[in-house]
């Protein structure tokens, strides 16, 4: 019987120290990238059960794939690839504890605790990050089509007016102006100004944009005949490229956008707008650039981007790595384009001015992003290197939690938690003396081992979490409920308290076991059915069960071995 004692407070020994190691905190390095551009490590303690999005506060995202931006023939395959980019971006961006899960066969749920910039979150997650470098219209022939979109859109009635918008006065007054005043707007882009507009480069290979041709400041309605379109159309510094006011970009993009023009367009070649203006004088411009339709690469050869500031110019770029066989591919294009302007396109927006390819490029090369700052490059760096995502996603369901919202969950969940246990314990004591004493030591050890066991899961524990906790107090001490019901009717027909321990704890067990496993199976059923906090609730709930038969029927039952073994004559029992 010793033995048998022995050996039941050595398991209870290495399940209290297995849990109190899952609990205690430890400290983990981080590495970030400093502005000084120097990796940096900082040092923070590793909490072990995390607080879930209610708890911590946050921002939860529904995400399906946006259909109005085209079909997307194999659905359930587009969502899988896109689950492990969003992971692998999430991840990257370093939110401590992320969910990134799918649900159902056609949505993404992104659940990220504690995040503080929603708005740079939202963006990194839905980028698309579809990068393509393609050649500029070298030969204009966007521009000498232009007379013929402007006699079809004529021909079809449409003006500014027509498409949702008024010519304003600043526009008229420029497109009136002599070629001397529009010059002063437009004047050639100094070495300056290229580096402000943003310019693409390969290592030692590209550099710089084209000096604008100042002859053709004007707008090109006195050069190609007056229409609808070409007098909201500047000349840029560069063939294929144009500037268009910032407040007629979408009369602009609506008049190309509709059939009489798109079918003129030149056959394989396609319209991007620039993804940031440019100010000339007073004014912002939008660049209008006509590319090659066929990319010369594409940015599934990207291996890995770092952003960093170039000290030459005090600008923001991006340093890409390619494949091998993405370089060779990269090496021969751009030497059959020397000369050339080369744009690189991210999600159909040109990053920057299209710089002259003065040379072969191979396997690395930087994108310069002018006036952005070093964590609009991190960003792009970050969602470059997780990949392009296979479909445009949308967001369908978006919940944001505050975090005084979090704080005041934690303590009312905390104080329910607290006047429930009291509860318990003084019913226990008051109804059952010292067999509830037992019981309540048990029942700390319960404490220990659940929330020993979720931390040892890595859980999240969520609002819903706390409630599964508490219902899993009432069914540990309802196990001791049965038993020592069935011990004091033993002893009431004149059993030893040996013998009345034994048949209580061995004819309550099927009652236990059986309540007990029906609750497990219910609250299976909820975690595989059920959403995020549904599944919380779930296995705190089934955690809490499994703990509750160890410290109910082990634990407890050590203990009154324990007592009595140490009491040889014991008549009367306090129950």
């Amino acid at each position: 019987m010793l033995d048998s004692l022995k050996a039941r407070f050595i398991v209870i020994g290495i399940l209290i120290v297995l849990s109190i190691w899952s609990l205690w905190p430890r400290q983990i390095t981080i590495r970030t990238l400093g502005t000084d551009r120097r990796m940096r490590d900082t040092i923070v303690v590793r909490v072990p059960i995390k607080k879930g999005l209610d708890l911590s506060g946050g921002m939860h995202l529904g995400l399906e794939i946006d259909q109005s931006r085209g079909k997307v023939a194999n659905e359930a395959d587009a969502i899988d690839r896109a689950l492990k980019v969003i992971r692998t971006r999430i991840d990257e961006f370093g939110v401590a504890e992320p969910l990134v899960q799918k649900v159902g066969t056609s949505r993404i749920v992104v659940e990220l605790p504690g995040i503080k910039d929603a708005a740079r979150a939202r963006e990194i997650v839905l980028r698309t990050a579809f990068l393509e470098f393609q050649m500029t219209d070298k030969n204009n022939l966007f521009r000498a089509a232009l007379p013929a979109i402007d006699r079809a859109l004529t021909a079809a009635g449409v003006t500014e007016r027509t498409v949702g918008s008024a010519r304003s006065a600043d526009t008229t007054r420029a497109a009136a102006a002599p070629a001397s005043a529009v010059e002063s707007i437009l004047g050639g882009a100094t070495k300056a100004g290229a580096a402000d507009t943003g310019a693409a480069a390969g290592r030692g290979g590209a550099k710089g944009g084209a000096k604008r041709d100042t002859a053709q400041a004007d707008t090109l309605g006195s050069a190609l005949g007056q229409g609808p379109l070409t007098p909201l159309l500047f000349a840029g510094s560069m063939n294929g490229e144009f500037l268009v006011p910032e407040e007629k970009v979408t009369v602009v993009e609506a008049m190309l956008a509709r059939p009489e023009a798109d079918r003129l367009m030149p056959r394989g070649y396609v319209r991007r707008w620039g993804s940031n203006p440019v100010s000339r004088g007073a004014r912002e411009f939008r660049p209008l650039y006509i590319l090659e339709q066929r990319p010369i690469i594409t940015g599934e050869y990207l291996t890995d981007a770092k952003a960093r500031i170039d000290p030459l110019y005090n600008q923001s770029v991006v340093d890409f790595t390619l494949t091998r066989r993405g370089g060779r591919l990269f090496e021969r294009e751009t030497t059959a384009h020397i000369g050339d302007n080369m744009a690189i396109v991210l999600d159909q927006m040109v990053q920057s001015q299209p710089p002259v390819i003065r040379g072969a490029i191979a396997e690395h090369g930087q994108i310069e992003l002018g006036k952005s700052n070093l964590q609009e490059a991190q960003d792009l760096a970050l969602v470059l290197k997780a990949g392009s995502l296979p479909a445009p996603l949308m967001i369908v369901e978006e919940r944001s939690v505050g975090p005084t919202l979090g704080a005041d969950s934690i303590h009312k969940g905390i104080l329910a938690g607290v006047v429930g246990v009291a509860l318990v314990i003084l019913i226990m004591l008051t109804y059952y003396r010292f067999a509830g004493l037992l019981a309540v030591i048990a029942l700390g050890l319960y404490v220990l081992f659940t929330f020993g066991g979720l931390a040892g899961l890595g859980f999240t524990l969520t609002l819903p979490g706390m409630a599964g906790f508490a219902l899993s107090i009432g069914i540990a001490v309802d196990a001791n409920v049965l038993i020592f019901e069935r011990i004091r009717e033993e002893l009431a027909h004149g059993k030893s308290v040996r013998l009345a321990i034994d048949a209580g704890f061995r004819m309550a067990m099927n009652a236990i076991v059986d309540s007990n496993v029906s609750t497990i199976l219910t609250a299976a059923f909820l975690f595989q059915f059920g959403t995020g906090p549904v599944k919380g609730f779930a296995i705190t709930l089934i955690l809490g069960i499994l703990a509750s038969m160890v410290t109910a029927i082990y634990v407890t039952r050590t203990f009154f071995n324990f007592y009595v073994e140490r009491r040889p004559g014991l008549q009367t029992l306090s129950i």
